[in-house]
């Protein structure tokens, strides 16, 4: 391993920290400098998930189980103060003593909480390739999701498709699946900014689920006819994603079934929870109903793909899609508080959240 002289000096720092419900605190604080195998990351952005990070801001996060058990900076957090975050780009400053020297100067991705600094093992940074800006690598672990959820439904040649949430990685899903030859691919939101970039996206069309009349045309563009005499039955659609985070709308994915339709749920719902109707037709229909996690592959595909094949196809997917054209908000740490509390009150305003961070 070639040897590279290590930092000795310590770092002023800011971070993110969620100090109880809807309380945001940023802390500036001295961090040492990286020991002989850790280096120094200065950010350049970290991405706000609408998702899962803003159960952390309403305090709706299960109290027995930690943020994320897969991510190591998240692993022990359960109880306020915390940090949160899992999507950071930016430079490596400095190196510890043991530290391969190539590492110096590289842009890297790292699942790690909001902050201007931190201090890590190289293991725990992915490289980013050098075609890729920074504001498209942010989007890295929503392309992974969105990636596996698509493996984990398998869309088939022709099938009616339909998208249940247009978030980042409703979107993401949607430009995805949008490569497929589907007959039909649909997307449904309660946002309009979201309906309207989802057209962009290659979603054919839109509708409201709180619209009685756009979910009736919904179902009328699922219908076919079945038989010579001109009856037409609700045939449903073949394959529905539920990634609106919103855990009642797996009750439109129901209606929105016929036989043997799969529902891939991509959502977590944190401790929200509601009744579903899985009695009557939905019992009848034999509905294949499947939760999906990045986390982990699918058993079916782990004999050819790992972690490593699937970030790189991540990775070609950003280059193809640019997703940085996503983001409507840039903002300091400093404006966290305003922004957070603007994504809390006002997300129909809000596609995607970034923090960019000036270092002089």
């Amino acid at each position: 391993m070639t040897q590279y002289s290590a930092s000795t000096s310590s770092q002023h720092v800011q971070q993110l920290w969620f100090t109880g419900i809807e309380q945001i605190e940023v802390r500036e604080l001295i961090i040492a400098a990286p020991s002989a195998d850790e280096v120094l990351v200065e950010v350049e952005c970290s991405a706000i998930s609408a998702g899962t990070e803003m159960l952390v801001y309403r305090g709706q996060i299960p109290n027995d189980m930690a943020l994320d058990a897969n991510i190591a900076a998240l692993q022990d957090q359960q109880q306020y103060p915390l940090q949160y975050g899992y999507a950071s780009v930016g430079i490596v400053k400095s190196l510890g003593a043991n530290v391969e020297a190539s590492w110096l100067g590289k842009r890297v991705f790292a699942f790690q909480p909001h902050a201007s600094h931190f201090v890590t093992k190289p293991a725990n940074l992915i490289a980013v390739p050098v075609d890729i800006s920074a504001e498209d690598a942010v989007f890295l672990p929503n392309m992974e999701t969105a990636v596996n959820l698509v493996q984990d439904g398998a869309p088939a040649l022709g099938e009616r498709v339909v998208v249940l949430g247009q978030g980042i990685v409703g979107l993401l899903l949607s430009s995805l699946l949008a490569q497929f030859p589907l007959a039909q691919l649909h997307g449904v939101d309660a946002i309009a900014l979201r309906r309207e970039r989802a057209l962009t996206q290659g979603v054919k069309n839109v509708f409201d689920p709180f619209s009685a009349a756009d979910i009736h045309s919904l179902k009328e563009t699922l219908a076919f006819t079945a038989n010579t005499t001109g009856a037409t039955t609700i045939a449903g659609a073949d394959l529905i994603f539920e990634v609106s985070g919103v855990p009642d709308a797996l009750n439109l994915a129901v209606d929105l079934s016929g036989f043997a339709s799969r529902i891939v749920i991509g959502s977590w719902y944190g401790n929200k929870t509601a009744a579903i109707a899985l009695g009557g037709d939905a019992h009848r229909n034999r509905l294949r109903i499947t939760t999906s996690q990045v986390s982990s592959l699918a058993p079916e595909l782990s004999g050819r793909w790992d972690k490593a094949r699937r970030f790189e196809f991540s990775w070609q997917m950003l280059r193809t899609l640019r997703p940085s054209q996503l983001i409507t908000h840039r903002a300091p740490l400093a404006d966290a508080p305003i922004l957070y509390q603007r994504l809390h009150q006002s997300p129909a305003e809000i596609l995607q959240a970034v923090f960019s961070y000036s270092h002089s």
